[in-house]
């Protein structure tokens, strides 16, 4: 499982029309094993990407689900209902962020560390 990797679907409208719904302006979307981007995708962004998919394996999506908008929840009224500073709160987000720009993290990243190396 360590080395699937979602299906990369590109110039697609799903991420415009969530972006109406989002507290940020979403450029590529992971939705369980399909990445959905409005343009091409970059490497950094399959990677940013492909990380979300690997904590929703972990997490047999369900959890994943929960944890993530737990961690919403929390940075929303943490941060005075800013949605934008709650977003990049949610520690799924953060090590998708921090790590996406690793060539070879996906290859060493070690699984579950994302729950307990980020705090909202």
């Amino acid at each position: 499982m360590k080395n699937w990797k979602p299906i990369f679907i590109e110039n697609s409208k799903i991420p415009v029309w969530l972006s109406y719904l989002a507290p940020i302006n979403i450029g590529a979307i992971t939705l369980f094993f399909l990445v959905f981007s409005r343009g091409e995708i970059s490497e950094e962004t399959k990677r940013h990407e492909t990380i979300h998919f690997q904590q929703m394996l972990e997490t047999f999506l369900i959890g994943f689900i929960i944890l993530y908008y737990w961690d919403y929840v929390r940075g929303y009224f943490k941060y005075c209902k800013n949605g934008k500073a709650a977003y990049y709160s949610i520690r799924a987000e953060q090590e998708a962020y921090h790590k996406a720009s690793l060539p070879t993290y996906l290859k060493e990243r070690k699984r579950w560390r994302w729950i307990w190396d980020y705090k909202v």
